[in-house]
């Protein structure tokens, strides 16, 4: 039986790929370790709650004490612990720099004494900046726009840096900006979609034209598993969806199939530091045989409904901590306004 931690298994991508692991590796034990923040929820993992491979530990990777134990006796470690809200990193980044740099700090460290096999670390894109044209390489250096991305090219740096000095065997993947079920809704897709449902407005940053490559949940949780079988020790992997779109169209779509008045998009001030355009190429990790399965347009879909029928799981988060953040955000930053071919 192969024992993996999985820590920040609680949140969105996490619980996404906890859910794949024990739904398709039969000879897995999964530990999941997660301080069960604002955007850490348990009932993310309610579908695996009860599985007999299924273990749970509350605590925060900045603790080494905790992660030591957690660790302790696993074949592989998969860290998706990070804040990952660019706004939130702009607004105050005591805790993204904490967690993102520290704790994989601490992580490391705790690999290292107890000779872990493999050791995943998951970052993004964004580390690479923004791009007008042509796409990023596992090669090229990193360019972070924001604090939330400067923290997450730190940890690469360190697991980098932890491979050379100390010959650790660990991996990192870096994939476009993921979508899909249980994704809190700060982020664009889901934001939209529950405004919409509750015919709220739907904020658009600038004019709408900045460009993300979009990837479905399921498909990023498969290329990751995937690296953690075959990927080789002390290399990056690139994970991209293939499906750039502007945020505005992103926004159309979700106008369109939830019926909402187009009247409620309303473009209001750009933020901080806002990258044009991510886009990476992904060939080192489709030599190892993955390749998306789920097409843009019926996983998006497929999303939409999803918030749709869960209404139970995202009407609580928006009616708590998150009624003020959203407030603060996007209230007050600048009225409705037409922009030419929105």
């Amino acid at each position: 039986m192969q024992r993996i931690l999985v820590t920040g298994g609680a949140g969105f991508i996490g619980s996404n790929f906890v859910q794949l692991l024990l739904g398709e590796r039969e000879a897995a034990h999964v530990v999941v370790l997660d301080k069960l923040t604002y955007a850490g929820n348990m009932a993310n993992l309610a579908p695996v709650r009860e599985h007999p491979r299924f273990e749970f530990v509350r605590g925060d990777i900045c603790d080494p004490s905790v992660v030591r134990e957690a660790m302790r006796g696993c074949d592989l470690v998969f860290n998706f612990a990070a804040e990952t809200h660019v706004d939130r990193s702009i607004q105050d980044s005591q805790d993204v720099v904490w967690t993102n740099v520290r704790g994989t700090q601490v992580l490391l460290d705790a690999a290292r004494e107890l000779a872990v096999p493999r050791y995943v670390q998951i970052s993004t894109d964004e580390v690479y900046g923004s791009r007008p044209e042509g796409r990023f390489t596992e090669t090229d250096p990193v360019q972070p726009s924001n604090p939330y991305s400067a923290c997450k090219a730190a940890a690469d740096l360190l697991v980098m840096s932890y491979v050379r000095t100390y010959k650790m065997p660990a991996i990192i993947t870096r994939s476009s900006n993921n979508f899909g079920p249980y994704q809190y809704p700060e982020k664009l897709i889901p934001l939209h979609v529950t405004n919409a449902l509750e015919g709220k407005d739907l904020p658009v940053y600038g004019d709408g034209s900045n460009v993300r490559d979009w990837i479905f949940v399921e498909d990023n949780c498969r290329a990751i598993e995937c690296v953690g079988r075959q990927g080789r020790d002390g290399e990056i992997y690139n994970i991209a969806g293939g499906n750039e779109r502007p945020n505005r169209w992103i926004v159309d779509q979700i106008i369109q199939w939830t019926g909402v008045d187009p009247a409620r998009k309303r473009f209001v001030t750009d933020r901080p530091g806002h990258d044009f355009r991510y886009a990476i190429e992904d060939a080192k990790v489709r030599a190892l045989g993955w390749a998306p399965r789920a097409t843009f347009e019926a996983a998006l879909r497929r999303t939409v409904e999803w918030y749709r029928d869960n209404e139970a799981w995202w009407r609580p988060i928006k009616s708590g901590e998150f009624a003020a953040y959203y407030k603060s955000m996007y209230e007050g930053r600048g009225e409705a306004r037409r922009v030419e071919g929105a």
